[in-house]
């Protein structure tokens, strides 16, 4: 059995016939129950009743035990005899009497003896606990004697009572079918309704493994499936959006190492014949190309090993400040050439930060070079380092130059991207700098991110703890 509508739609249905028979079955067992008690209590007050109308004609018990008859059937109850003359008294029991198997009664008086008994208990004393329970007979407010019934497991109804029972039983059954077609009816639906849209996702699920990325199922509802269809929307969007970024940087990386390549490539070939001397200049601007390829290989590797979570670090107590200090030595001749001024502040007593000192003075080192580059002459350029709480340190580098537009600033940090556009790449990097720098201060727990107010230059902030 493959098909899982129909373990569904069998299941259903196994559950809805267990379920109506076993009601079916305590339905009738409590009608029958409390169909019997009905029909005891009718006939103890029936009887009560007779007996009543028995004493308040005679005035007292005399005779009544000559009211008793035995059915010819074994069972025992009072019943009329001479045509309910009472023993040639008026007010006899008459009709009143209904026998019953299993049944008994007997009548006692304020004795506490039996006066007459359809078992042949006369005269003897009744239980405390039958007399308690028993039914008082009350005449003129006065109680002159106690019923008591004895019933048995089984009653003989009357035809009446009887073909009561039988239409009730029926009505069970008719009901009972009922409610098991509408079951069914509603188990094929519920079966068709839970397993239409996983029908839907297993189809897009082979068009994406075929290659249809992006590809998109309906979510028609908020529960367990729902959530499943929503979840799998989003992994195919996150798959055709990783596609298209693999496509985008697989074109990038090509179009950044065109250009060495081609310098490197065109050079050697005029050297090699002899178009253009192998002077020192031309071997120089050679070794400068292939340098350059090989930065570009080593930050993609960089890259490759952080986003696979196999970037080493060498982590040590590391005081921020010093660091700050270094990276701005560094940068003072390039900033000299365009008369831009670096200012560093400090908070006193920062803590030390478990860092690895080489791969954070890289971050250092692009955010300022990035800055430098986009810093017109005569700009500023402001470093500083403040404690960020819970022995974290934020460090913030400020500039003076355009600032960075809006739509641009969540994607200065991804890989090859340049807000300027217009600017060549030789006069800069390879848009590598900003997701090598976010890469690194990620493995270190920490977060990095850039902000761009209105007239104030380009904010970023990295956040070590």
């Amino acid at each position: 059995m493959r098909s899982l509508s129909l373990k569904l739609l069998l299941a259903f249905i196994a559950v809805s016939l267990v379920g109506t028979v076993l009601l079916g079955i305590v339905a009738s067992q409590s009608i029958d129950m409390q169909f019997g008690s009905y029909v005891n209590n009718q006939r103890e007050e029936n009887l009560a009743a007779a007996l009543e109308a028995y004493y308040r004609a005679n005035g007292s018990w005399d005779g009544v035990e000559d009211q008793i008859s035995v059915d010819a059937r074994g069972g025992q109850g009072f019943g009329a005899r001479d045509g309910g003359s009472g023993n040639g008294r008026g007010g006899g029991l008459g009709n009143s009497g209904i026998s019953g198997a299993g049944s008994s009664y007997e009548l006692v008086g304020m004795d506490g003896k039996i006066v007459a008994s359809s078992t042949g208990l006369n005269g003897q004393a009744a239980a405390a606990e039958d007399l308690a329970a028993g039914l008082p007979v009350i005449v003129d407010g006065r109680q002159v004697g106690t019923l008591i019934a004895h019933h048995g497991s089984a009653q003989q109804l009357t035809a009446a009572g009887q073909q009561f029972m039988d239409s009730l039983r029926w009505a069970l059954l008719v009901a009972a079918l009922g409610a098991t077609a509408l079951a069914v009816m509603l188990a094929i639906w519920l079966a068709r309704t839970l397993t239409r849209p996983l029908g839907e996702l297993t189809r897009a699920a082979s068009a994406v493994s075929a290659g249809e990325l992006g590809r998109r199922v309906s979510v028609s509802s908020g529960d367990e499936v729902g959530r499943l269809a929503q979840a799998f929307n989003d992994m195919s969007q996150q798959l055709a959006q990783a596609q298209d970024a693999r496509r985008q940087m697989t074109a990038d990386i090509a179009h950044e190492l065109r250009t060495p390549l081609t310098v490197i490539l065109g050079q050697s070939e005029a050297m090699r014949d002899r178009v253009l001397p192998a002077s020192s200049e031309n071997l120089e601007l050679v070794h400068d190309e292939a340098q350059r390829l090989s930065r570009m290989v080593e930050d993609l590797r960089t890259l490759s090993l952080a986003e696979a979570g196999e970037l080493k670090l060498q982590r040590n107590p590391v005081k921020v400040g010093a660091l700050l200090e270094k990276s701005l030595a560094k940068a003072r001749p390039q900033a000299a050439q365009k008369n831009i001024e670096l200012n560093l502040d400090l908070e006193r007593g920062l803590p030390s930060v478990n860092l690895d000192l080489d791969r954070m003075e890289q971050v250092i080192d692009n955010l300022l070079t990035n800055a430098l580059r986009h810093t017109p002459e005569g700009g500023r350029i402001g470093l500083a380092a403040l404690s960020g709480g819970n022995g974290a340190v934020r460090i913030e580098m400020s500039d003076s130059g355009p600032g960075i537009a809006s739509g641009d600033l969540v994607r200065v940090f991804d890989r090859f991207y340049r807000a300027d556009k217009a600017r060549p790449r030789d006069s800069g990097g390879a848009g590598l700098g900003l997701a090598i720098s976010r890469s690194i201060v990620e493995a270190h727990g920490g977060r990095i991110w850039a902000e761009s107010p209105p007239g104030q230059g380009a904010h970023f902030y990295v956040e070590l703890g």
